[in-house]
């Protein structure tokens, strides 16, 4: 009996020592995209005209990102500084890019663009600002509801373009 009783308590000690290791994690990140000071990725919108869909269901899952409504082919441009590292079309997302930032912690993902920025390849160094693509409504949006879909995800330690855990972009875009 004592036995399982320790096992237990070092259990719920494990769980309590990863949740306050998560909870420092995120507020990691929250200071260190604070610092980015990442521009608001649709030319013309201001921080009024948006609004916080990060939390929105679509169909059975969390929307995860959130929409720029904007004329199609407003100019999209780089939120902050780093590499393209896949220009990819998708089915969901269209026309997409996922650039990491420049320490590879974070991927800032745009997607139903309606086309790319003349010379955007992968690889390309993008600073804060720099054009990228033309707002559209490639994929699964709506025809006629063009939009960028702009989503951050902390990377994990593989650093996968595809994959991550999704951050709100909402409170870091304001300039």
């Amino acid at each position: 009996m004592h036995r399982i009783a320790v096992l237990l308590a070092l259990l719920g000690t494990f769980l309590a020592l990863g949740a306050q290791a998560e909870s420092e994690s995120a507020a990691d990140d929250v200071r260190l995209l604070a610092t980015r000071r990442l521009v608001i990725p649709v030319v013309g919108v201001t921080r009024s005209n948006l609004r916080d869909t990060f939390d929105e269901r679509r169909g059975a899952i969390r929307h995860e990102a959130i929409d720029i409504a904007a004329p199609r082919g407003t100019p999209v441009v780089a939120a902050g500084d780093g590499r393209v590292v896949k220009l990819f079309k998708s089915a969901p997302g269209g026309l997409t890019v996922y650039q990491f930032d420049t320490d590879e912690k974070f991927a800032y993902y745009y997607a139903h663009l309606d086309r790319y920025a003349e010379g955007l390849a992968e690889g390309t160094m993008l600073k804060r600002g720099d054009p990228l693509g033309y707002v559209g409504s490639t994929g699964n949006a709506r025809l006629g509801a063009p939009h960028l879909h702009f989503a951050i995800f902390r990377l994990g330690p593989d650093r996968s373009w595809w994959k991550g855990t999704a951050i709100n972009p909402y409170p870091f875009l304001d300039h």
